[in-house]
């Protein structure tokens, strides 16, 4: 019989303890134009199949040592080559052994002695089916892959939005404020001075004429003066600590959205989380249904840090949220929650990275849902509740921006810890 020779078309490994068998076959398929390796038994095409995947393997049934049976088996059962199409080569003709043969993975029987018009044949087949598979799976991983960077996509455009709109508003309420509130605090002071003024001249009155006319003294005590001189200093001290306190949030806010620094900057990340907790606050407080939330900060002594700072202020707000609506679940869940809290632990183990751990004694995350807490659109929260960006868009921040790490640690019923690490300086290389 003539065959056309071609270019190689695949690699076919041959297993066989007889050597005219293996050079009958070598000799078949190098011709049609196969690539051809050989092993003359079981273990060595075990052995032989640690680093090197050929696309078919022709695999004798009756060997010294492991059999063909066994050999198969053992192929199917690692991950790294339970793909590769197996065809047991065989003089036995009884079914009983074709059918334990397909069982255990085989995909075809050639019978000895072989007739090499139908050999062919079936490897073509085989071959075709084989390169139609891998096709298909580079397809898949072409296809996955496509998957994630169109999410990834998605979720830097919802960053980006979120951040530019977020910070937008942050810094225009925060403008808005400013400026009323700067007027006010500026004017307590002189108010307080006038006040004081009229006060002295009120004492001074009352000293000179003690016998106010009746007129005089029925509005005095209509509007009890004596009330009204030592409520009054009160009353403006309370202005000025108000008025303290929303300088000091429109400062928080300022700080968080810091539109102005969209570049890397050395920063201090106390500060980042101080003004995020400060804008928290709300949040913090207690309400009709559970205790006020406790935060617990044990800050180390941290070197300023060059980062994004609106960004990681981002990755501050969406843990300190989650940490938050994990313990209100709890509280609602778990009849005998201790009290509920959060704890902020920062530390520099060297001096080139830096290390934020904030933890909660919450509800705990299962390890199938820790494992998707990264992903994109994945959330456990009702509808409305949450979009199933946060977490995705804190780790891209962290990892991609900052090329840190974000890790999470949890157990149903103990609460959970979210540990990040950032780098002092970008130039520093990831983390292991």
């Amino acid at each position: 019989m003539s065959v056309e020779t071609a270019t190689p078309i695949g690699t076919i490994l041959v297993v066989d303890d007889n050597p005219t068998n293996i050079q009958v076959l070598f000799d078949i398929l190098s011709e049609i134009g196969y690539r051809v390796a050989i092993a003359k038994s079981g273990e060595a095409a075990l052995q032989r199949l640690q680093s090197y995947h050929p696309d078919l393997i022709l695999l004798d049934v009756m060997m010294p040592g492991i059999d063909g049976f066994e050999t198969c088996e053992r192929l199917k059962a690692n991950a790294a080559t339970s793909n590769i199409p197996v065809i047991f080569m065989t003089a036995l003709s009884d079914s009983t052994d074709k059918v334990k043969g397909l069982s255990v993975g085989a995909v075809d029987y050639i019978t000895k002695p072989i007739q090499q018009e139908e050999a062919l044949a079936r490897i073509r087949v085989h071959m075709k089916l084989r390169d139609a598979q891998k096709k298909v799976e580079q397809r898949t991983i072409e296809l996955s892959r496509a998957l994630n960077d169109l999410k990834k996509a998605q979720v830097h455009l919802v960053q980006s939005e979120k951040m530019s709109s977020l910070g937008q508003l942050v810094a225009g309420v925060a403008h808005e404020i400013n400026n009323p509130v700067n007027f006010i605090s500026a004017n307590i002071q002189p108010a307080k001075e006038h006040i004081q003024d009229l006060m002295t001249f009120l004492e001074l009155y009352r000293e000179c004429y003690p016998q106010p006319h009746p007129k005089i003294q029925a509005w005095m005590e209509d509007v009890d003066v004596d009330y009204l001189q030592e409520d009054l200093p009160k009353l403006l001290n309370s202005m000025q600590l108000g008025s303290d306190r929303i300088c000091q949030l429109v400062l928080s806010l300022r700080n968080f959205s810091r539109l102005d620094e969209a570049q890397v900057k050395p920063v201090d990340i106390h500060e980042g989380i101080d003004s995020t907790l400060l804008i928290l606050q709300h949040r913090l407080k207690a309400s009709p249904d559970r205790r006020t939330i406790q935060v617990i900060k044990d800050y180390g002594q941290l070197p300023m840090v060059e980062c994004y700072p609106s960004q990681l202020n981002q990755v501050f707000m969406n843990l300190l949220s989650n940490a938050i609506d994990a313990l209100e679940e709890g509280i609602r869940t778990i009849p005998k929650l201790p009290n509920p809290t959060i704890a902020i632990h920062t530390f520099s183990a060297d001096t080139n990275w830096v290390t934020i751990a904030i933890s909660d004694n919450g509800t705990g995350i299962c390890d199938e849902v820790r494992s998707q807490l990264f992903d994109p659109f994945f959330t456990t929260k009702s509808v409305g509740k949450g979009t199933g960006l946060g977490l995705s868009i804190s780790h891209q921040i962290v990892t991609e921006r900052h090329r840190g790490k974000i890790d999470c640690y949890s157990q149903p019923g103990r609460g959970s810890e979210f540990v990040v690490q950032i780098p002092v300086e970008q130039r520093i290389p990831q983390v292991a």
